[in-house]
């Protein structure tokens, strides 16, 4: 543990650190390349318009240097494994896209992703929105915010291990530790084993998605409540508007772009899930979705032709929805 603690300080201290020594060396070299001191007059000028261009390179050349090599260069070889054999080798044309079409798990792990886009994102950005609304209202609210905001900072596999123990169930005859569970018991009702129900058991996995990413949600239309103009609410209230007419005709309409923002913000990451499928049931039980299953065949099943097609669907799911969301995103910037 300590060693690892050890990695972690002195990889945070290597990755900062070098950073900031080539932020300020290129600085330096380009200063020292093009002058703009001990220099008077056009060559001054011209010094500092060739620095004004290149400078912003300095900044952004990293990223895209990382971008290309961990986005831009996986993408293309992912494209080049969906056409072939499960080594990688030998070129099959489109059999691996005829295998995805016709395999009963793929087409429940597709039946799993759109259960969870109908569900999680709808889920956590109505919830965000009525939290901001109601948590402005209180004079605690600030401390509301801050615990339902909290799971955020918890990563999926934490969080994961935080419902397994709500989820628990115990034999016939033993003490039930699982809250749920407890809690039926209780109320005298049967424990149940929930995450292997059929069906039933996605949503139970949901729920772990929506307690996460609804403190998100809450945060961002909590912004965008605040810059309401007063002057509407007002209004409104003179012209006899009750609360609840105030909030879905007054202010759900004025924050309407930043609540598509959220929701499909929300969509891509469900487009993704994995880690709770992983951690909670292994895909058992007619759980799995897409990126559990493209992890099975690629790392598990070793066949990276049928792992490379599973994630080129993931990707041609994600990509339109977040081409909409950057335009989205730029509308409300007013187009900068």
């Amino acid at each position: 543990m300590t060693a690892q603690i050890v990695s972690a300080i002195v990889t945070v201290l290597i990755g900062v650190g070098g950073c900031v020594v080539y932020f300020w060396g290129a600085n330096r070299l380009l200063d020292l390349i093009f002058p703009a001191r001990g220099v008077s007059g056009a060559a001054a000028i011209d010094n500092l318009r060739r620095q004004g261009y290149i400078r912003p390179w300095l900044f952004i050349g990293p990223a895209l240097i990382v971008l290309s090599v961990y986005l831009i260069y996986p993408v293309i070889a992912t494209f080049y494994y969906s056409f072939h054999d499960r080594g990688g080798q030998n070129f099959v044309g489109l059999s691996n896209y005829s295998w995805a079409l016709g395999d009963r798990e793929f087409r429940q792990a597709i039946f799993n992703n759109l259960l969870w886009l109908l569900v999680v994102p709808a889920a956590c950005t109505f919830l965000g929105l009525v939290i901001a609304v109601l948590t402005d209202r209180i004079w605690w609210g600030t401390l509301a915010k801050s615990l339902i905001f909290m799971p955020l900072a918890i990563s999926f596999v934490g969080a994961s291990v935080i419902w397994k123990f709500v989820y628990e169930y115990r034999g016939d005859g033993q003490t039930q530790v699982g809250i749920l569970n407890a809690l039926v018991q209780f109320f005298g009702g049967e424990p149940q084993v929930w995450v292997s129900t059929p069906f039933w058991n996605n949503f139970f996995l949901m729920v772990i998605l929506i307690w996460i990413q609804t403190g998100f949600a809450m945060v961002i239309l909590s912004s965008a409540l605040r810059g309401i103009p007063e002057e509407t609410i007002e209004a409104a209230t003179i012209d006899g508007a009750s609360p609840f007419q105030i909030f879905w005709k007054i202010m759900v309409p004025q924050i309407w772009g930043t609540i598509a923002v959220v929701w499909t913000t929300i969509t891509i990451l469900v487009l993704k899930v994995f880690d709770i499928i992983l951690t909670m049931t292994n895909g058992q039980w007619n759980t799995n979705t897409l990126a559990n299953l493209m992890f099975d065949w690629m790392f598990r099943g070793t066949d990276f032709g049928r792992g490379a097609t599973i994630a080129i669907v993931i990707m041609l799911a994600v990509v339109p929805i977040m081409v909409w969301n950057i335009r989205q995103a730029t509308r409300e910037d007013g187009g900068h």
